[in-house]
């Protein structure tokens, strides 16, 4: 009869939390056995908060802090394509079509990206956004999207170096720079030679993952962020961070941004050595003696502050994502537990938004760009995305061991 009552009330602070304008009763729900329900309900609460956030083709919510709101956007930032592909992966998650309609608008106000030759990031803009769409139908527009992106992204490949450049700024001192990030734009070459034919862009993507494995990790198996380039004989003139503590750290993010990639690049290519990196990195990254008990970690591995500096929870959420495709390549408990534990630990009030925040973000604690002091211990868009992402793999995994 207790266990009953308990229901009801969850049930009730559901119905009082959906309300908008009242707050979360969380002291009502007495019994430890209804934690989890409490849990998932306020996920629901979160999801709705981006689907009731009103279309905007110049406001891309990119991250959230009490003291400024919403952080706003255009199409052209490098973070804007997450947010419509997360509302992509909620309806994968919850089969409502109310969140497919709104994540169909804001994928077509990305459209424009296609032709911007100004950055890398065209992978993260499209294919997060576009991409996801195709994960859950087929539709030829979008299909054409990615191969236009595809071909536009192309043309910052360099034969030389094997690498497409990253950054246009600060080119007087990085000749031709590329960030461990990239790795994260090959997905959509891969799929544009899928959907066009086109062995092109495989080969870009196999060859800028071949170039990055060369010359990017450390004996440590842990990576740099930035690699610089010669344009003419294609040598390595300098190894630096943008966003790490210092040259010689391990950023987490970018660590992140290694596993999934390459993860990521063994799935088209079949690689070994594509597998063995990620792996590699992945070891580094779990048994490192700074990552914390709750598998959360610092911004950056090396911080002096810790166990005082920032998390990164973006961090956490690509390598779960990543941890449950590994998982697929190898059959390790090893990786299916760890990303059933954080998502079980994001999950819950320490990293989930309070239910009253008036925001479209679903979790706390990721740090963006620390040497800038920009956006740190706040709600990231990509933090969320690959949260997302990672419950829509888990739906599909095996329960651990």
């Amino acid at each position: 009869m207790i266990k009953l009552v308990n229901y009801f009330l969850a049930g009730a602070v559901l119905v009082s939390a959906l309300s908008c304008k009242q707050k979360w009763e969380i002291k009502e729900v007495a019994s430890d056995e209804v934690t989890s329900l409490s849990s998932d309900s306020l996920l629901k609460v979160r999801y709705q908060k981006l689907l009731d956030y009103a279309p905007d083709s110049l406001a891309f919510p990119r991250s959230y802090s009490e003291e400024k709101g919403v952080r706003k956007v255009n199409s052209r930032d490098w973070t804007a394509g997450f947010f419509p592909g997360s509302l992509w992966k909620i309806y994968q998650l919850t089969n409502n079509p109310a969140y497919k309609k709104q994540a169909a608008v804001w994928t077509d106000f990305m459209e424009k990206e296609k032709y911007d030759t100004h950055i890398h990031d065209t992978g993260f803009k499209v294919f997060c956004s576009f991409g996801s769409g195709l994960q859950t139908e087929e539709n030829e527009a979008y299909e054409d999207v990615v191969v236009q992106t595809a071909k536009t992204l192309s043309t910052r490949f360099n034969e030389n170096v094997g690498c497409i450049r990253s950054w246009d700024f600060n080119a007087k001192e990085w000749e031709f720079p590329v960030i461990i990030d990239n790795m994260m734009n090959l997905e959509l070459l891969f799929e544009a030679t899928k959907i066009s034919g086109d062995s092109s862009y495989y080969k870009i993507a196999e060859k800028h993952a071949n170039t990055t494995l060369e010359n990017h990790f450390r004996s440590d198996n842990s990576t740099y962020h930035v690699v610089v380039y010669d344009t003419i004989n294609g040598s390595v003139k300098d190894k630096v961070t943008h966003q790490g503590f210092n040259d010689e750290s391990a950023w987490a993010r970018g660590q992140a941004w290694a596993i999934y990639g390459y993860t990521m690049t063994y799935r088209y290519t079949k690689d070994p050595k594509h597998l063995d990196i990620a792996k590699a990195v992945l070891d580094y990254y779990l048994n490192h003696d700074n990552l914390p008990k709750d598998r959360i970690p610092y911004w950056d591995f090396n911080d002096p502050d810790i166990p005082n500096a920032p998390r990164d929870v973006s961090a956490a959420t690509i390598v779960a994502s990543a941890c449950l495709e590994l998982h697929s390549y190898t059959e390790s408990d090893i990786y299916l537990n760890y990303a059933t534990k954080v998502l079980e630990n994001l999950k819950s009030e320490e990293y989930l938004l309070n239910p009253e925040v008036e925001a479209p973000f679903v979790l706390k604690h990721s740090t963006g760009n620390w040497p800038k002091n920009d956006e740190i211990d706040e709600p990231i868009n990509y933090g969320d995305y690959y949260f997302l992402e990672a419950l829509v793999r888990q739906k599909g995994s095996p329960s651990p061991n």
